[in-house]
């Protein structure tokens, strides 16, 4: 059965509210951060179909009281990261996630990583030497170094609008 319009914007939030993470308050927020984003993919493929529709057709998905959004933000607060920049920085985080699993859903990540770099050979295939777990990984990791060193930039993460 295809649920479309406000229908789906239903169902999308049903299985939202599906999401539990586990919030460990006292761990650094890196792990929080990747704990979050491994529970969001983990729901993410037990509804595949409707989370690929929900990231791409639905801007009004993610609402101020879903449940990725709003932990999302508190680790990002524990994090410190300065209130002026906390909206911006949660949007980034929240969308190169999804991004990610946008592209892990609808195939376009296998598909990235089947292919040679231009110089390596004749058909410009080859059999995936990384994985999306692993790709998935090196998001995470990506993710909290650039604002490690942010934070660090900022002063330390004792930044200003806290």
């Amino acid at each position: 059965m295809a649920v479309v319009g406000n229908g789906h914007l239903g169902v999308a939030r049903m299985v939202g509210t599906q999401f539990r993470t586990v919030t460990l308050e006292d761990a650094p927020w890196q792990e929080r951060i990747r704990l979050l984003a491994t529970d969001f993919r983990t729901l993410v493929h037990r509804h595949p179909k409707l989370m690929a529709y929900s990231f791409s057709h639905q801007a009004d998905f993610i609402q101020p009281e879903d449940p990725f959004w709003v932990a999302l933000t508190a680790i990002l607060d524990a994090a410190e990261v300065p209130h002026s920049e906390l909206p911006l920085i949660t949007a980034l985080v929240g969308a190169v996630i999804t991004g990610v699993l946008t592209a892990e859903l609808n195939g376009a990540l296998h598909r990235w990583l089947s292919l040679k770099p231009p110089t390596a050979g004749e058909d410009g295939l080859t059999s995936p030497g990384l994985d999306e777990n692993r790709v998935f990984r090196l998001t995470l990791d990506t993710i909290i170094m650039g604002l490690e060193s942010r934070l660090a930039a900022d002063g330390d993460g004792q930044g200003a609008g806290h």
